[in-house]
């Protein structure tokens, strides 16, 4: 006898299944039936150990995609887009994949606060209008009108998250500690910007909430309460776990001794309003700031995971 649809556990399919993906599955495990894709036939067992059954697909191979269709009644997209380019391709084959059937009724998109360029360290909500400066911004701007696209044409109800940078004392790299051992500068205060942070567990609960109470075609901060200069943030971390204080350098030398992806980094500055977080997704932050989130124990980072939110 089938069971009623009433009764089924809701399908969740997870594309780009690292750190935070797998944050969320700890959370919904036994609430949701959850399918994780992955282009690593090595990463199976490890998928199945947290719950979510492995499928096999490339988002460069659309052909690898087309069991996608009508597999699942919500997404969470963490995947990053192509290396290059303007254009996420990778998104476009997802969503041409899940269209044949039109079964998903939630989606979830972890977007990057880079679309909005520099902003001269200004306060500013989900409607301040994108202006990207990199090819990396590009990208995903491409993929948040693809997927708004997506919701109108197939009554999707979409939540773009836009995320700034993700940490934790269990993620790999995400912890400030290693670039502190490695006695990197960073800007001087008169040339320094502001920086956005959110703890990659409560990053994880914001996926959660999106899904069950994100609004239609809807944007949202996923950032916490934090308000601090790169350079004072490093010297946050340096306090709390006993290191010096990195060196301070300008921006001009900064162009002669950093690479060309960390100098774009320092030269956007912006701090972003998180109340539709709170508000609408009604979030109550675990770690309102990198203080909190940075004083938790350090523990072993787990492996696996690079290069996926």
């Amino acid at each position: 006898m089938s069971i009623p649809s009433r009764l089924r556990r809701p399908t969740l399919l997870i594309i780009g299944c690292g750190d935070v993906g797998l944050r969320v599955a700890r959370l919904l495990r036994g609430r949701y039936r959850l399918l994780g894709l992955t282009s690593s036939p090595g990463r199976r067992d490890e998928l199945r150990a947290a719950g979510v059954r492995p499928l096999l697909g490339d988002l460069d191979d659309p052909a690898s995609l087309q069991r996608l269709a009508g597999l699942a009644d919500a997404v969470l997209h963490l995947a990053p887009p192509p290396a290059q380019g303007e254009r996420d391709t990778r998104t476009a084959h997802l969503l041409a994949a899940l269209g044949r059937k039109a079964r998903v009724q939630r989606l979830v998109y972890g977007s990057t606060t880079g679309v909005y360029g520099d902003r001269g360290g200004a306060w500013i909500d989900e409607t301040a209008a994108l202006a990207p400066q990199t090819a990396r911004a590009l990208r995903r701007v491409d993929a948040e009108a693809r997927l708004r696209w997506y919701g109108r044409a197939f009554g999707a109800r979409v939540s773009l998250l836009r995320i700034p940078g993700i940490y934790a004392v269990d993620r790999e790299g995400g912890h400030p500690r290693e670039r502190l051992l490695q006695g990197l500068p960073v800007l001087r205060q008169a040339d320094d910007v502001y920086t956005n942070h959110i703890h990659a567990d409560d990053l994880a609960r914001a996926c959660v909430a999106a899904l069950h109470r994100g609004k239609p075609q809807r944007v949202v901060h996923a950032s916490d309460d934090t308000e601090l200069l790169m350079g004072d943030y490093f010297d946050l971390a340096a306090d709390l776990c006993g290191l010096p204080r990195p060196p301070r350098i300008s921006r001009e030398d900064a162009r002669t001794v950093m690479s060309p992806m960390r100098v774009s980094f320092m030269s956007e500055s912006r701090r972003l309003h998180n109340s539709r977080l709170k508000g609408e997704l009604r979030l109550r932050l675990r770690y309102p700031t990198v203080a909190d989130g940075l004083s938790v124990k350090l523990e072993p980072p787990p492996g696996g995971g690079q290069g996926e939110p």
